[in-house]
């Protein structure tokens, strides 16, 4: 494939704007335009549940980069403008204004949209999602005067607005209709040290309730009916049932989705001068051998740094550790790895103190460690996951093994072991 000369990257969050960067800071000369559908200048999401909820004056989003960052390395963000069309045949991206952009090559960064519950009262005022800037607006008016919310889903989101919420001093009640809280990302032991956490500091946790119905009253909901037929009084309610990715560009230009647009190993479409990353990419993972989607500002940007190296360098496969993290209040969670069921458990510290590490181990191997509170343990596992290196459930389990020093000493031997003879 020849070097790029015309690079579209339609996206404007974290993922596509460091394509953008990546791109310029390896030498890439090419003109870079990047389509963003939001009215305001790119900013970062994750602060958008917790920081920005917090009370007190007017808060500022959290820009990207510097306001003139784009300008100074010659990249065109134009935000405002939605893309509804690929034409594969001509290379070219059509924009809702009616412009078109040629490209040589194209990123999908198009992320991902939040989930909806299909139940009666949904459309009600006070009842809302929580991913982009708007919604966190809107979120943040009706905190100001609430005095009791409900939240819909004990996922990230979830989670880390009902400890925001409670910081301020309202009721919170949360329903999960599944048996745990974040079921799917950790496992049950690290899954009922969080339970514990949220209770302890005066949140209703409930799981395994659903909602039945949203009422109102005057046009704003009031209270929230569940599938146990509990009446759960609400000033406002935050749905957060997870995210469907942004598909629609690639299945309207014919590639192929599935959960996700479906990429290769080089995070390539059906059409290789077409690529997808973040929210949106169904990629096969290295660590779990099997096809996945990740939903993690870690995910986006270094799968953003690698299709940048593919676009100037040609292909090679995408073997990053995915890593995630969560503050909730007073809790901090940190995964490395990907967990699964049926990984052997094996917990490393005080869950008393409020400090722990779940080790998860598959086939005799580490596949993925989920800390609270224990940051040096999330250090650690990066490093050991990242080469490969080995850790057995027995040294895990051993309170007075150095899990620190042995992930540095291994890490540095591995490095020892890679670097080329001077003989």
């Amino acid at each position: 494939m020849t070097a790029p000369d015309r690079v579209v990257i339609v996206g404007a969050g974290l993922g596509g704007l460091q394509v953008a960067d990546s791109l310029r800071a390896a030498g890439c000369t090419a003109a870079i335009t990047v389509v963003g559908e939001e009215e305001d200048p790119p900013y970062q999401r994750p602060p958008l549940s917790k920081d920005y909820l917090r009370p007190g004056g007017e808060p500022a989003p959290l820009p990207i980069r510097a306001a003139d960052h784009f300008t100074g390395i010659d990249v065109d963000v134009r935000i405002g403008s939605r893309a509804t069309a690929i034409d594969r045949a001509r290379r070219e991206v059509v924009l809702d204004s009616g412009a078109v952009l040629p490209y040589s090559h194209l990123v999908l960064a198009t992320g991902s949209a939040n989930r909806t519950l299909r139940v009666p009262g949904g459309d009600l005022d006070g009842v809302h999602h929580l991913r982009t800037l708007a919604e966190a607006r809107a979120v943040r008016a009706d905190l100001d005067q609430a005095r009791s919310a409900v939240v819909v889903g004990a996922g990230f989101i979830g989670l880390e607005f009902a400890a925001a919420a409670r910081k301020r001093g309202v009721d919170v009640t949360v329903l999960e209709s599944a048996e745990r809280p974040m079921r799917r990302v950790l496992s049950a032991p690290l899954s009922d040290f969080v339970a514990d956490a949220h209770r302890r500091a005066g949140i209703d946790l409930r799981v395994g309730e659903g909602v039945e119905s949203f009422q109102g009253c005057d046009g704003r909901v009031a209270a929230v009916v569940s599938s146990l037929g509990r009446r759960y009084p609400a000033d406002l309610v935050l749905v957060g049932v997870g995210v469907t990715p942004r598909v629609e560009l690639a299945e309207q230009a014919g590639l192929s989705v599935d959960d996700g647009v479906v990429v290769d190993a080089s995070l390539r479409t059906d059409d290789e001068r077409i690529y997808a990353i973040g929210d949106c990419a169904n990629f096969p993972s290295h660590h779990l051998g099997a096809r996945s989607r990740l939903e993690s500002v870690q995910n986006a940007t270094d799968q953003a740094r690698h299709v940048a190296r593919v676009i100037l360098d040609g292909p090679a496969p995408y073997q990053d550790v995915p890593w995630f993290w969560s503050n909730q209040g007073d809790l901090r969670l940190q995964i490395a790895g990907l967990g699964l069921p049926g990984d052997e458990n094996i917990l490393r510290g005080d869950t008393d103190a409020g400090r722990c590490s779940i080790f998860r181990f598959r086939d005799g191997s580490l596949a993925a460690v989920e800390s609270a509170n224990q940051p040096a343990d999330h250090v650690a596992a990066r490093r050991l996951l990242a080469k490969g290196l080995p850790l057995t459930p027995e040294q895990a389990a051993d309170p007075a093994f150095d899990l620190k020093s042995y992930a540095k000493q291994q890490t540095n031997t591995a490095a020892n072991e890679t670097e080329p003879s001077t003989t």
